[in-house]
C-alpha cells in the first residue's frame, strides 16, 4: 500500500516561508511553516479530546482558512475529516451526524444556534478561544501512518431516493485528483488561488484549493462569494492571483457586474468552470474579455476530476466537458452495462485511482453504483468524432440549481408531510439566473386547501434554500406509467418551458 505524505510537513520543509492561505474575511496569513504549526497543535487537540485513528471530526462554517488546519491535522491524527453543508436545515444536518457520529463538531460561532440543537459528543467554537485552544496544545507527537486506501474525507452527497449518502474520499484520490488536475490547470507552486466556492463543496475544497496546496502554492479563501470583491482581487496586481474556479452562476455575476468591463484579467492564467454546462453566449462574453473558461466534469465520489476541457477549446467545443483526466478511465455503456460505439448516447462509467471505494455505512448503494471498479454515474453521455465528451441528460431526475445538485426525491419526501398533499412531483426547469430551478407539481387531496405560499414557506422549513421549489403548480393529476411510477419525462415535456 502506497503511504501518504503530508503536503504541509512537507512544504514547510522546502519553502517555510512561503504563503499558504490567506483568509480574506480576517486578514490573516500564514506560512507554510505557520500552517504546519497550526496543524500539528490542532492534532495534539483533536488526540486530547479523544479523536483517534478513524473518529469522525465534523465541521459547520462558512469558508475560513481553518478548513485546512482541520482537514490536515485530521490527517495527522488519523481522523476523518466531515465537512457539513451549512445551508442545510437542521432535521438534514441531524440525519448526517446521525449517520455518521462524529466525536467531535468545530463550528463558527455563526452557527452557535444551530449546534445547539444537533446531538454531538463535543464541540469547539472557532474564533480566539479556538485559537489559544492550538496555541496551548502540546504538538502530535507521532502522526499517524496513514496509506492512500485510508479514508481522510466524509463528504456526504444527496440521495436519489432522499437519503444522503457519505461518499468516502480516500487520500489516494485527494492525491490523485491533484495529480489529474494540476496538469490541466498549470498549477505549480508559484500559483494563487481564489476560491470561492463552499469548502463543504468538492468543488471548493478541490477546485483548486487542495490541488494547489499540493504543488507547494498559495490559497486564498473568501468567506462567501461576491462578484464585485471577485472581480477586484482579480484584477488586483499586488495579489497576482493565477487561478479562479466557479460555476456558471458566479462567472454569471461577474459578467452583470459594472466593473466587469473595466477589471485586467491579464495575470490570470486560469479560469475554470464546472457544476453544470456553461451557457455558449457566457463562453464568448468572457472569452471577449480574453479569458477561456476551462471546463470540466466530475462529482464527489471521483474527487472530483473525471473531464477535463482546454481553454482553447471552450468555445470551438461548446458544451464538451473534454476529455477523461490522464489517470481516469471512462467508458459509455448501454442499460447492460455493454460499451456504445461513438456518436451514440449511454451512461458514464469511471475508473481510477480517483474513484470512491463506495459509501459510509451504505454496502447496498456501493454494490449499486460500483461494478468491477467502475463507477455508474448516472450521467447520459455521448463522445464525438474527435473524442471529446458531452453530458447530455441525467439518467436520475437530478437537477443542478446554481451549481448545487438537487434531487426531487428529497423535495417531494418534504412535501409528502404537508397534510394537504395527496400526490407530488418536482423537477428541475429552466432558469435564467440559477441554470435550473424547481417546480413542484402537486394533487391536492380532495376537500382541502393548499396555496402556493404555504407550500414554500413549509420547505423553507425543511430544506436548505437551494432546494426549495421556486414554483408551485397544483394539477388534477399527474401521469404514470403501468407500475404507478411517476413519468417524470412527461412532466418534463409539458412543463419544462415554465420558468
Amino acid at each position: 500500500m502506497v503511504r501518504y505524505y503530508d503536503w504541509i510537513a512537507g512544504h514547510a520543509r522546502r519553502t517555510p516561508t512561503r504563503t499558504a492561505l490567506i483568509d480574506l474575511a480576517t486578514g490573516r496569513r500564514f506560512t507554510y511553516a505557520e500552517a504546519d504549526w497550526r496543524v500539528a497543535r490542532l492534532a495534539g487537540l483533536l488526540r486530547a479530546h479523544g479523536v483517534g485513528r478513524g473518529d469522525r471530526v465534523a465541521v459547520l462554517s462558512p469558508n475560513c482558512t481553518e478548513f485546512f488546519d482541520i482537514q490536515f491535522a485530521c490527517a495527522r491524527a488519523g481522523a476523518i475529516f466531515l465537512p457539513l453543508n451549512w445551508r442545510l436545515a437542521v432535521p438534514e444536518l441531524r440525519f448526517i451526524l446521525d449517520d455518521a457520529t462524529p466525536d467531535l463538531l468545530i463550528h463558527d460561532a455563526e452557527f452557535a444556534g444551530t449546534v445547539a440543537q444537533l446531538k454531538t459528543k463535543a464541540r469547539l467554537e472557532l474564533g480566539q478561544s479556538f485559537d489559544r485552544a492550538i496555541a496551548d496544545a502540546a504538538p502530535l507527537g507521532q502522526p499517524e501512518a496513514m496509506t492512500h486506501d485510508d479514508t481522510w474525507t466524509l463528504m456526504y452527497t444527496s440521495g436519489t431516493t432522499g437519503r444522503p449518502k457519505g461518499a468516502l474520499i480516500t487520500y489516494g484520490m485527494t492525491t490523485w485528483n491533484a495529480v489529474n488536475l494540476g496538469g490541466p490547470a498549470r498549477v505549480t507552486g508559484g500559483s494563487v488561488g481564489l476560491t470561492v466556492l463552499p469548502l463543504f463543496h468538492t468543488g471548493g475544497l478541490n477546485c483548486y484549493a487542495n490541488v494547489i496546496l499540493h504543488a507547494g502554492g498559495t490559497v486564498v479563501v473568501m468567506r462567501t462569494f461576491d462578484p464585485g470583491q471577485a472581480l477586484a482581487l482579480i484584477g488586483d496586481a499586488e495579489l497576482d492571483l493565477s487561478h479562479f474556479f466557479g460555476v456558471p452562476t458566479n462567472y454569471l455575476f461577474m459578467s452583470q457586474h459594472p466593473d466587469f468591463a473595466t477589471t485586467d484579467f491579464s495575470r490570470l492564467k486560469l479560469a475554470g468552470v464546472g457544476g453544470a454546462s456553461p451557457p455558449v453566449p457566457l463562453l464568448e462574453l468572457w472569452a471577449g474579455r480574453g479569458v477561456g473558461l476551462q471546463q470540466g466534469y466530475g462529482m464527489t465520489e471521483t474527487s472530483p476530476t473525471v473531464l477535463v476541457l482546454e481553454a482553447e477549446d471552450a468555445v470551438r467545443k461548446a458544451g464538451s466537458c473534454g476529455v477523461p483526466a490522464l489517470h481516469t478511465e471512462v467508458r459509455i455503456v448501454d442499460a447492460e452495462g455493454r460499451d456504445v460505439p461513438p456518436g451514440e448516447v449511454g451512461e458514464l462509467w469511471v475508473k481510477g485511482p480517483n474513484v470512491t471505494p463506495g459509501y459510509w455505512n451504505r454496502p447496498d448503494a456501493t454494490a449499486e453504483s460500483i461494478t468491477d471498479g467502475w463507477l455508474h454515474t448516472g450521467d447520459a453521455t455521448r463522445m464525438d468524432a474527435d473524442g471529446f465528451y458531452y453530458i447530455v441528460d441525467r439518467w436520475k431526475d437530478m437537477y443542478i440549481s446554481g451549481g448545487e445538485n438537487v434531487y426531487p426525491a428529497e423535495v417531494e419526501s418534504a412535501l409528502y408531510r404537508l397534510p394537504a398533499v395527496a400526490e407530488a412531483a418536482v423537477i428541475g426547469v429552466p432558469d435564467a439566473r440559477w441554470g435550473e430551478s424547481g417546480l413542484a407539481l402537486i394533487v391536492r387531496k380532495p376537500g382541502t386547501a393548499l396555496e402556493e405560499g404555504e407550500v414554500i414557506a413549509h420547505c423553507l422549513r425543511e430544506l436548505a434554500k437551494y432546494k426549495v421549489p421556486k414554483a408551485v403548480r397544483f394539477v388534477p393529476e399527474l401521469p404514470h406509467n403501468a407500475t404507478g411510477k411517476i413519468l417524470k419525462r412527461e412532466l418534463r415535456l409539458a412543463h419544462g418551458a415554465a420558468t
